[in-house]
């Protein structure tokens, strides 16, 4: 049983709740779950749940009927999100984005973690992974370098800006390693050395723990509540395959695991393909598998050189086969829903340079934000979801009533950033958002992801199709699922300034005739009913969305934390040709003589200005940025109303 406590709750009243549950022969301990204060009772008390509800300072009780109480879904409905290390390098594992771990086996020396932390870093891991300590088959074998290895790997952790995780093996060990490691793992085979979780888990820090090759879910997630019981309140479950009659790899994945667990517990599960299966060809194969059925994370074995390793040289990647699997993440997250997690570097800093009109830079830093990050509409918005995916789940956030709400806020400076679609698969440019950035030069693009839009047909839980007489979205939406709409043809189309907007006006007159077309988020955020899901007439529907931020006086705009320090590759520009041949033929032979790909040119009439066009055209940025800025210059010369939106780094 756990009784969660209210927010403030007295220690009188807390006591009260402990005397309480200890009178009806409850064993009880205290624990702190998320940003909940729980009391767990175990044993074979018998109380009335109604009666234990009422009691000053109980906000509300769950009554588990798992053994793992802390551990159990049933305890806190919500999954939790994992936070390891501090300030700008700090990882968050859970939610909506994809966090991938690499790094060696083990530790061998000092150049060779601090080589394989700097190519693992460029690749787009977020943490570092490495043994110290190596309990082996054989005790002839390379046990580690110790607490000088992770000396080593500390430095190359900081280096790099990157938390990192490595396996304690020993309860006498666990003290001299907390303040040298960010994240303890334990190893498959110490998943149930119970006074190892029970000592790991009283230092408070967050703990990688695996499950064990002959091991079942349920003694996993008891391994947990171990670790959880006795004080930490960060655990991340990792499965990394179990031994079966099986001989053809080192261990069989248990890719169900994934789902069957999240079902049961409401901690993050990471996959390590590396040992799950033991064969350097077939890792990436088995880690895109593990992130399509829905891990929060992956652990991979990267070595610079593997037939030089001292351990597990044969699972592990070469680090330019792990570049080519964060870039097949990277790919696959928007269709399941994620987005991978990128960090700062810790020498990049935190800014990102937008050339303005006169073509000016600037070097100097902006620091980041704290503000809340705008966008348009009601919870469970699309543009909220792209904000969770950009920012987090615990980001702060300022509703908009419009797109153009979020420039405003952005430029008045009570938003940090706000977040904005520019394009949709199906139904093209949103022009809209164009105009605005016309409109307001002092913003400017700072990031990219993309999301993939799944619409239902949302009602009241007392509504069926047969009697919906109206249907409310956001223009766009209806032209997603155009073939949908068309079976009904009697049904009248309302418009709404976006699509989650549409959701809560139902929930507001609780009309049991009207229906939206929104995503599930936004029927969940409101306490509506999916009537139909996946209405919309293609599934290959993804929108992009832009990030959008204040240009200071030097032309310098902050980049969102959470969307990494990586060198920009990509820019939006806007421009008009003068009236005479070849005018935008000239304009595309510079870009083509510079080097630039040319991945967007689209025309759209000037308002204002009968049978006059602009053009919205989106380069790549070469790797050398003085052809970039020397394109964009002669760009000006060649071009009327030339409008630089941003340069940012490009979402796959």
């Amino acid at each position: 049983m756990i009784v969660v406590l209210s927010k403030g709750v007295s220690q009188h009243d807390k006591e009260m709740v402990r005397i309480y549950l200890k009178d009806r022969g409850f064993a009880v301990r205290d624990q702190v779950l998320g940003d909940d204060e729980v009391i767990g009772g175990t044993g074979k008390g018998v109380v009335d749940l109604r009666e234990l509800g009422l009691l000053p300072g109980v906000e509300r009780v769950a009554a588990t009927s798992k053994p793992y109480e802390l551990a159990s879904r049933e305890s806190k409905p919500g999954n939790t999100i994992v936070t390891v290390g501090t300030g700008t390098s700090q990882v968050k594992i859970g939610g909506s984005r994809i966090s991938v771990i690499a790094g060696p086996c083990a530790v061998e020396s000092r150049d060779q973690i601090m080589e394989t932390a700097a190519r693992v870093r460029e690749s787009g891991a977020v943490m570092l992974r490495g043994g110290a300590y190596k309990p082996r088959s054989s005790p002839y074998a390379f046990q580690g370098l110790g607490m000088q290895g992770l000396e080593f790997m500390k430095a190359a952790g900081e280096a790099n800006g990157m938390p990192i995780v490595t396996e304690v093996v020993s309860p006498e060990f666990a003290g001299q390693m907390k303040d040298l490691t960010d994240m303890f793992q334990i190893g498959a085979r110490n998943m149930q050395n119970f006074e190892l979780l029970k000592k790991v888990g009283s230092l408070g820090k967050p703990v990688l723990l695996k499950r064990g090759p002959s091991a079942t879910i349920e003694e996993w997630l008891l391994s947990a509540e171990y670790l959880l019981a006795a004080g930490t309140r960060d655990v991340v479950l990792c499965e990394r395959g179990i031994r079966t009659f099986e001989t053809y790899t080192r261990n069989t994945l248990d890719i169900s695991a994934i789902s069957v667990v999240k079902g049961l517990s409401h901690l993050p599960v990471i996959v390590d393909p590396s040992h799950a299966v033991g064969i350097r060809a077939m890792i990436s194969s088995a880690a895109l598998a593990a992130v399509a059925a829905g891990a929060d994370g992956l652990t991979v074995e990267v070595h610079p050189r593997p037939d030089e390793a001292l351990s597990d040289g044969p699972q592990s990647l070469y680090p330019e086969q792990f570049e080519r699997l964060m870039r097949d993440i990277e790919a696959l997250a928007p269709v399941v829903g994620k987005e991978l997690l990128r960090t700062p570097r810790p020498s990049a800093g935190n800014v990102l340079k937008v050339s303005g009109k006169s073509g000016a830079s600037a070097t100097e830093a902006v620091s980041p934000s704290n503000l809340p990050i705008a966008f348009s509409g009601e919870s469970g918005a699309y543009a909220e979801q792209a904000l969770m995916r950009a920012f987090g789940e615990e980001a702060p956030r300022l509703q908009a009533a419009s797109f153009r709400g979020v420039f405003d806020a952005v430029l008045e400076g009570a938003a940090g950033f706000g977040v904005v679609p520019v394009e949709n698969s199906l139904a093209g440019s949103v022009h809209e958002n164009y105009d605005l950035f016309l409109r307001y030069p002092d913003i400017a693009m700072v990031g990219e992801l993309k999301l993939r839009i799944v619409h239902c047909l949302i009602a009241d839980e007392k509504a069926s199709i047969e009697n919906i007489s109206i249907v409310r979205s956001h223009p766009q939406g209806f032209a997603q699922c155009r073939d949908f709409l068309d079976k009904y043809p009697a049904w009248q189309l309302e418009a709404c300034n976006d699509t989650a907007t549409a959701v809560a006006s139902i929930a507001r007159e609780g009309a049991t005739k009207v229906a939206a077309i929104a995503g599930e988020a936004a029927a969940k955020a409101h306490g509506l009913r999916v009537l139909k899901a996946g209405i919309e007439t293609n599934p290959l529907n993804y929108t992009r969305f832009v990030i959008i931020s204040r240009r200071n006086g030097s032309n310098l705009a902050p980049i969102p934390p959470s969307l990494g320090s990586d060198k920009p590759n990509k820019a939006s520009l806007v421009f008009s040709v003068p009236d005479e041949s070849g005018a935008l033929f000239s304009c595309l032979k510079i870009i083509s003589d510079r080097g630039l790909n040319l991945s967007k040119l689209e025309s759209r009439p000037i308002q204002g200005q009968p049978w006059e066009y602009q053009f919205y055209v989106d380069v790549t940025i070469p790797s050398t940025e003085d052809t970039f800025a020397g394109a964009v210059e002669e760009l000006r010369t060649r071009t009327e109303n030339f409008y630089f939106l941003g340069e940012y780094r490009a979402s796959l």
